[in-house]
């Protein structure tokens, strides 16, 4: 985003703005993590203590959720930056 045309306290403002929704998603996120592996990987209630399995599950359950969210997070980027190359042509 081009800040420039904006006075200092504009600028200032709109950055709080943004790093206020860069939390809220970041905190959407890490919300939906917990409950889809919540919902897939803990399953006995008999013990305070997650099971190894699940353990393992929920480890999976993370590891896959987090790349998935990088890569696309990565294809929005490439996407972005055609649509900007095609949009200054």
């Amino acid at each position: 985003m081009d800040f420039s045309q904006m006075n200092a306290a504009e600028q200032a403002h709109m950055s709080r703005v943004i790093e206020k929704k860069q939390m809220q998603d970041f905190l959407r996120m890490y919300s939906n993590l917990v409950e889809r592996c919540f919902n897939s990987c803990c399953n006995d209630f008999t013990s305070k203590a997650l099971s190894s399995k699940e353990e393992q599950c929920v480890m999976n359950c993370t590891d896959k959720f987090l790349k998935h969210s990088e890569r696309v997070g990565a294809r929005f980027a490439e996407q972005n930056a055609e649509s900007m190359g095609a949009a200054s042509k």
